[in-house]
């Protein structure tokens, strides 16, 4: 598997991956109608803003095999002060392969490297069980909840995790062994 550095050239595929990812994962937590309708023009549009605007304090992190996306990560930095692990996905045939890990590995390292001192977090619907269980698993810790309101007009619950400075920390000369 092949991780590099995200362009604006990734976007369509980017929003493809994300918009799928959605519509495996959320099928019981959001509305059908928003998931088959406007939610790929949506993610479109976010990642052709986001790709052309690759700022030093984000990191957009593809990652191929064979020539396909098989997934990516987006961290960005909160207005707190906090590294935002703001996307981090699997091509749904794909899920449960290590792609998630090893990617979540990268951002945490290019966290280390680029926000050394900053805890690190990430929101996740409440009834995501399959990446709740993942994020635990990787040392995440449930640091609050609260509902999102969603701009199509709907409402989730959804769960902050975060993981400390200290656990950052260890990935600044790459990650510890597994």
């Amino acid at each position: 598997m092949r991780i590099r550095n995200g362009t604006s050239a990734d976007a369509e595929s980017i929003a493809a991956l994300h918009t799928a990812s959605w519509r495996s994962a959320y099928t019981a937590l959001m509305p059908a109608a928003y998931l088959a309708g406007p939610l790929a023009a949506e993610h479109l549009a976010k990642w052709q803003a986001r790709t052309a605007d690759l700022s030093p304090d984000r990191c957009l992190l593809p990652a191929e095999q064979d020539g396909e996306l098989r997934g990516f990560i987006h961290v960005d930095t909160a207005p707190d002060g906090r590294v935002h692990l703001d996307n981090l996905h699997a091509r749904p045939d794909h899920v449960g392969t290590g792609i998630g890990r090893t990617l979540l590995r990268e951002g945490f390292a290019w966290a280390a490297r680029h926000h050394p001192g900053q805890d690190i977090y990430l929101e996740v619907l409440a009834g995501n069980t399959h990446a709740i269980a993942f994020y635990e698993r990787a040392g995440g810790l449930r640091t609050a909840e609260r509902p999102l309101r969603m701009a199509a007009g709907f409402t989730v619950q959804e769960i902050e995790y975060t993981w400390p400075t200290a656990e950052v920390r260890g990935y600044s000369d790459g990650p510890p062994a597994s």
